[in-house]
């Protein structure tokens, strides 16, 4: 019987990933598709990938495919004639990053969902079919200099911070299903103007889109694939971007550089920067924004307090660890995180 998921430690995935020659490829694509039979359409998925050695994070649901992957470049024709196999999927738009070390995944994980992308519709007449136009780099570029148009970010506030479109708005929420009521309350008023979407990759913009015609908005659009290929397409066309920083991305990399504008800062001290980081404290795993000179001076933590944990004994911080649930932990999780934990005075 073929193995259909991984049994190796995610340590030893890692360091195999390292000591790799051969170049890798980080693509995402997703599509609204309907799948009958997800587990099956998972398990098939599986065995093919594996194969040819692709990595990544992979969900599946009865509305359809969400993935982020790696791929061999040398595997990289093998991949998409496969993929382009299954009927609905041939000539999908394959996002392929444009700051990429190849190192953006080590494990191929393919899961089944309720749906590809959270978003708390429970409306039985909401139709993803019915969506808005796209818009490519070009065109968004175009609408962004109309006084008539307003660009929203589907994205979390951590997403925003980094970078963004000139001008656009934030939704200020860090889950998309609350974000979706309140962009169409925050524009309730504006329903004759032009309403364009963006997020990472396309996936959320897109139902986001098809959200707001369903709340009744008329002139909507979402940018056709996303940041990742406005990027692209701007660099191909030699166009201007309008996309100010840098592009968080859900892998290893944790952002790609779009221009070379700094526009957030360390969450420590407060200095131009927008490296995000996990705290190394395994009892935290705050994801943040924090400096060169800080990750030095705190050992790669997030505060006093996590500092201090790391050079307690291992048996000290396995039994602290116990119960403790980080669960989706991030600089911005509450208004109460928006304040650094650590002072500029703190471990002098």
């Amino acid at each position: 019987m073929a193995i259909l998921h991984n049994r190796v430690s995610q340590k030893e995935l890692k360091e195999k990933l390292f000591q790799e020659t051969t170049p890798r490829k980080t693509i995402s694509f997703y599509h609204y598709f309907p799948i009958a039979d997800p587990h099956q359409f998972r398990d098939d998925l599986y065995k093919h990938l594996y194969e040819l050695k692709v990595f990544g994070r992979i969900y599946v649901a009865n509305e359809g495919i969400n993935a982020q992957i790696s791929v061999p470049e040398t595997n990289f024709e093998a991949f998409k004639n496969f993929l382009y196999s299954i009927a609905p999927l041939n000539n999908l738009r394959l996002n392929i990053a444009v700051d990429d070390d190849g190192k953006s995944f080590w494990v191929l994980k393919i899961k089944v969902r309720e749906k590809i992308v959270a978003d708390g519709i429970e409306d039985p007449s909401f139709n993803m079919e019915q969506k808005g136009k796209y818009v490519n780099a070009e065109q968004m570029n175009e609408f962004l200099q109309d006084p008539d148009t307003i660009v929203i970010d589907m994205r979390n506030h951590y997403e925003y911070e980094v970078g963004h479109f000139v001008n656009a708005l934030e939704v200020p929420s860090d889950t998309f299903r609350d974000q979706l009521p309140m962009a169409v309350d925050m524009l309730k008023d504006q329903k004759d103007k032009n309403i364009i979407m963006y997020c990472t990759g396309g996936i959320r913009c897109e139902k986001a889109s098809a959200y707001m015609l369903h709340a009744g908005f008329d002139n909507v659009y979402h940018l056709e694939g996303g940041i990742i290929n406005y990027a692209r397409q701007v660099k191909d066309a030699g166009l201007e971007s309008k996309f100010i920083g840098k592009n968080f991305v859900f892998d290893n990399r944790l952002g790609e550089r779009i221009t070379e504008d700094i526009i957030s800062k360390c969450h420590q001290c407060g200095k131009p920067c927008d490296t995000h980081t996990n705290c190394l404290n395994d009892a935290c795993h705050l994801l943040f924004i924090q400096c060169k000179e800080c990750a030095e001076k705190f050992e790669g933590t997030c505060s006093t307090e996590c500092f201090e944990f790391i050079h307690l004994s291992e048996e000290e911080q396995k039994e602290k660890r116990k119960g403790i649930d980080k669960g989706r932990n991030i600089f911005n999780k509450s208004k109460a995180r928006l304040r650094p934990k650590i002072q500029p005075g703190d471990l002098h």
